[in-house]
């Protein structure tokens, strides 16, 4: 039992170690490029630094399975240099028993990632979000579904204009039942229009069924005059752009995936990437374990063997190889090519099991 806390305790610090030298450098790289991001305004370098930190920690958790498995290399290594490895098989254990305590530590991490690290992950991304935006003049458009319907903002210099639908399309390109409220640049509301169903064309919203009132004069509901079919409103918005505005489905914390992808569904959009997310946070544990068991396979030995460099390599190589199939599953699961509990959890069970048999044949075979 010493012993294993022993094991755990160093696999934890080396993971602290290595999350945080990873920490430093995305923050220092982010930090630069917002410095030439935003060159032409009044940035400076603490706004920079902000934003930096703020989508850190994004990006640390996208890429969490490669630091777990250089953090269990990192491990490994010392391990064998300082010649422990060879006491602790001296004194009988063998190495899958070895291995539980820090099986046990990634399976721990795995689920605080999930469970605390994910929703902080969404929270630093939303105030990423509206930083840049703030940064960026408010020129972009951002979408947020409620109980209420779905709600819609796209910007230009001339103003802001807000929009709210009832329902949509999958792809958010056709709306219904919908509401545009136009604010002028001062920020003061000028109009507003609602109509039967509004479809986005290139450059306007096409309405049907429409009204308008003009909010600046003394009475609008006098002022109201009802629009032909097919009159257009002018809109900087592309169906892709609309598809942006959901930004990234881990921008939702894990706690609230499903109450979310409800309300998507319930306004008419497609919420196979968040049910993919959702997936594949449930099986990031998983992952997780398999990075320990494949960097055990290959460095788990004693340094004086020789080929400690080559195996190394081919440990990260083979770490770098499952988070490539691990996203291209990902990719096959957004576009609806393979059923969803395929995508996220076979890469992480496949890998999981090769590595395993791999341990099992080099302590048994």
């Amino acid at each position: 039992m010493i012993l294993s806390r022993y094991i755990a305790r160093r696999f934890l610090k080396s993971f602290v170690i290595v999350l945080l030298i990873f920490w430093s450098i995305i923050v220092m790289i982010d930090t630069i490029e917002q410095l030439r991001r935003f060159s032409g305004d009044e940035f400076g370098t603490g706004r920079a630094l902000h934003l930096a930190v703020m989508n850190a920690p994004a990006s640390l958790y996208r890429i969490l399975p490669l630091i777990m498995i250089l953090s269990a290399i990192a491990m490994f290594l010392g391990l064998a240099r300082s010649s422990e490895l060879v006491v602790i098989r001296a004194s009988g254990r063998s190495g899958l028993r070895f291995l539980v305590a820090p099986l046990v530590v990634a399976l721990g991490i795995g689920l605080l990632s999930v469970a605390v690290l994910n929703p902080l992950v969404a929270a630093t991304q939303k105030e990423y979000d509206r930083l840049w935006a703030a940064a960026s003049r408010g020129e972009e458009s951002t979408l947020s579904v409620s109980e209420n319907g779905l709600w819609l903002r796209q910007g230009s210099d001339d103003g802001q204009t807000v929009i709210r639908a009832m329902r949509a399309n999958t792809d958010g390109t056709e709306l219904f039942q919908v509401t545009f409220v136009l604010f002028d640049a001062e920020g003061l509301p000028s109009s507003r229009i609602e109509a039967a169903s509004a479809l986005l064309m290139p450059g306007a919203w096409e309405l049907q069924s429409a009204k308008r009132w003009d909010l600046a004069s003394d009475n609008p509901e006098r002022s109201a005059v009802l629009l032909e079919d097919g009159a257009q409103l002018p809109s900087n918005l592309t169906r892709e752009g609309i598809r942006d505005s959901f930004g990234e489905p881990s921008a939702v914390p894990f706690w609230e995936l499903p109450d979310y992808i409800a309300g998507l569904e319930k306004a008419g959009f497609s919420a196979r990437a968040h049910r993919l997310w959702f997936q594949m946070e449930l099986a990031q544990p998983l992952l997780l374990s398999a990075m320990v068991l494949v960097a055990a396979g290959f460095t788990m030995r004693h340094a004086r063997f020789g080929g400690t460099g080559s195996l190394v390599l081919i440990s990260v190589l083979c770490g770098f190889a499952i988070f490539f199939l691990r996203n291209f599953a990902q990719v096959l699961g957004d576009n609806g090519q393979v059923p969803i509990a395929l995508a996220a959890w076979t890469p992480p069970l496949a890998a999981f099991l090769l590595a395993l048999s791999l341990l099992l044949h080099l302590e048994d075979g």
